[in-house]
């Protein structure tokens, strides 16, 4: 929960001006890590078998809300 935390907070301050809101819900299967955006699946840990770097988070979900933001040392 604590990674889960930290990366919407990484992600409301990146997309201040694109999101609306980041939800966070606890899953009953365990180790779940599902991230959505607008009911699309961007990233699932179970199928990637890991979880991703914030780097990565950051480029998945402005690929969909704003593929024009420059993420500066997320793009590098």
């Amino acid at each position: 929960m604590l990674r889960a935390a930290y990366m919407a907070q990484e992600l409301l301050t990146t997309f201040v001006e694109d999101l609306h809101s980041v939800n966070l819900e606890p899953s009953e299967i365990n180790g779940r890590y599902t991230v959505f955006v607008n009911d699309e699946i961007i990233f699932d840990r179970k199928k990637e078998g890991r979880f991703p770097e914030i780097k990565e988070l950051k480029q998945l979900v402005r690929n969909r809300v704003n593929p024009e933001k420059d993420l500066g040392h997320s793009d590098r």
